[in-house]
């Protein structure tokens, strides 16, 4: 054993990898949608974990800035939002005949209603006497559920006789924007007029409706006309946006989530050197390869070679195939030397690498990774796994939010 070896430094317990989530940042986001919507209310959308960031965090922040609606695709996600204490409005709208409609209807969580689920939320009701709350949804343009504008009359018609018996309120209409992320294409304006149409509809009926909202995050901040009684914002409230052409800067957003781990391992390679499954990539000279300790069963995806990633103040591209656990970077031949040719003493190793941020000082964003994988940034965020530990900053100024109510399951490491 070699004795003038160097101690081994104390173990470090920073998490090996985590996705940190500024909670400040939606708190922002929610404060500059309610403003955009007033004065329509706002629900914040949080279906998905809420995007990957963290569905009870994120719904309490959110709520405490001023959300007054919550919204989920599936009722068990709903329900999760009950459980954790929120008593706001939740609206569920994506059903399948397994449904739980019995526990939505006793936890008076809002279901959305395309037309079939008619029949077991009333038989619901009609078991614990207790009227549930309905929004029925058309078909305005998008194709996928809702109901079409040629059975909404019987419907509405089926809706209004379980509200005169007692066992329902129709209190919404709804629909869903198809390319209100390309605000010149004309669809938008055909689908608010069929969807002026189907609530006059409704209406008429008898429907003495609370909400009417079809705005998502692109048609809340394009389509004040699109805002009705309510805007229903997901992608927004995380800070990110919904056009090609405006970066979240460009439209006073903050990402909230910060991708990150440490660099796993730096070894100097010869020119020639082939780089991960398939040697796809191969060193031209001499050179420092930086592993990254996050692969595609932590939801980067396998398709992104050439995203970035920031260690010790620059940008890397990843080469070579994305694996499960892992990736490599290449820090080139000066990898141990500063911007200005000064000796850094070791290595990167252990240095903290940035995979997408708020893109502050020219960190990656994540758009770029989206872009390197051909997908979307909602995608990227969506993806992120488990596996990766979620650590909350910050929070609702102001509000008297207390991280420290988070459940151990809602949270890594809480930080104010």
């Amino acid at each position: 054993m070699n004795s003038t070896a160097a101690p081994i430094q104390a173990r470090d317990t920073a998490p090996e990898r985590q996705a940190i989530i500024d909670l400040s940042a939606i708190s922002h986001n929610i404060a500059a949608f309610a403003s955009i919507a007033a004065p329509a209310k706002l629900m914040a959308v949080v279906k998905a974990d809420a995007y990957g960031h963290g569905a009870v965090p994120v719904a309490r922040t959110a709520v405490a800035a001023g959300a007054q609606w919550l919204g989920t695709a599936h009722v068990s996600e709903a329900l999760a939002l009950r459980e954790a204490g929120l008593e706001v409005p939740v609206l569920a709208w994506l059903h399948t005949p397994s449904t739980d409609f019995f526990a939505a209807v006793a936890q008076g969580i809002d279901l959305g209603c395309s037309g079939w689920e008619l029949q077991h939320i009333a038989q619901a009701a009609r078991a614990q006497e207790r009227p549930a709350r309905i929004h029925l949804k058309i078909d305005t343009g998008l194709g996928r559920n809702g109901s079409t504008m040629a059975d909404w009359d019987a419907l509405v018609a089926e809706a209004i006789a379980f509200q005169d018996e007692g066992l329902l309120r129709v209190v919404g209409v709804f629909s869903h924007l198809a390319v209100a992320d390309e605000p010149h294409r004309p669809e938008t304006d055909e689908q608010l007029q069929v969807f002026r149409e189907a609530v006059a509809i409704a209406e008429d009926a008898g429907a003495d409706l609370e909400v009417r909202h079809i705005a998502n995050t692109p048609g809340t901040l394009s389509r004040p006309d699109a805002h009705f009684d309510m805007v229903r914002v997901g992608l927004g409230i995380y800070g990110l946006s919904p056009f090609a052409d405006q970066t979240s800067a460009q439209l006073g957003l903050t990402p909230a989530m910060t991708l990150q781990t440490r660099v796993a391992l730096c070894k100097d390679v010869p020119a020639g050197q082939g780089v991960s499954y398939g040697l796809g990539y191969v060193t031209a000279d001499p050179s420092t390869l930086a592993l990254i300790p996050l692969g595609y069963a932590d939801g980067v995806p396998r398709v992104a070679t050439g995203g970035p990633v920031r260690v010790n103040g620059r940008t890397y591209p990843v080469v070579g195939r994305i694996a499960m656990d892992q990736m490599v970077i290449d820090l080139g031949p000066g990898a141990h030397k500063d911007f200005d040719g000064a000796e850094i003493p070791g290595s990167a190793l252990g240095a903290t690498a940035v995979l997408f941020g708020d893109g502050a000082k020219g960190g990656p964003v994540v758009e770029q990774w989206a872009a390197a994988a051909g997908t979307l940034n909602y995608e990227v965020v969506t993806r992120i796994s488990p596996r990766v530990p979620r650590t909350y900053v910050g929070g609702p100024a102001g509000t008297g939010f207390d991280l420290g109510e988070l459940a151990p399951a809602d949270a890594t490491k809480c930080a104010s």
